[in-house]
């Protein structure tokens, strides 16, 4: 039998303001220095606009395409109109990444494992609990929740290897 090769998926999630951005910031050069291939998804749950007005792209999308692929020697990006929003498990599917890891920037309410950013000073409560997926907690201050782990909020280089823990993710490598 052949080895599940698709990658893992793990939501950062966060209420608004609490450091999603910058968490992932911090951890994507650790994951990349240690040799993985990383793809980010964000979340926009109120639609977004990525084309320039008058930029071809744009001015090909208004005049009906579908779908817009902007390729070069160096990248790619795909524009298409679609009928819902689409779960992690289809735009995997869809997009057939070549990396070892996808996280993503919300995406709270899927059934994939979580890591919650939580400041202390915000004073609110968590947004998930150990049933909804959540495997870890970055945080300023010690948390605890079930058997979520408690990882310092600054701490990249603790979080990256409890995700090469977590995911296997050295056997598993591209």
């Amino acid at each position: 039998m052949r080895e599940d090769r698709r990658p893992p998926i793990v939501c950062v999630v966060g209420t608004s303001d609490s450091g999603k951005t910058t968490l992932l910031e911090k951890i994507v050069p650790e994951l990349k220095i240690r040799g993985y291939r990383v793809a980010v998804v964000k979340h926009d749950v109120h639609g977004f606009e990525m084309d320039k007005e008058g930029k071809d792209s744009w001015r090909l999308k208004r005049a009906g395409a579908d779908a817009i692929v902007v390729s070069s020697p160096t990248k790619i990006a795909l524009i298409e109109d679609v009928d819902h929003d689409l779960t992690l498990d289809e735009l995997r599917e869809k997009l057939r990444l070549e990396v070892d890891i996808i996280l993503t920037e919300g995406y709270k309410r899927e059934s994939y494992p979580k890591i919650e950013v939580f400041r202390k000073a915000h004073g609110r409560e968590l947004l998930c609990s150990e049933e909804e997926e959540l495997i870890a907690i970055a945080s300023d201050s010690p948390i605890e929740v079930g058997n979520a782990r408690w990882l310092h909020i600054d701490d990249a280089k603790a979080i990256v290897d409890f995700l090469e823990e977590r995911f296997s993710l050295k056997e598993k490598k591209r």
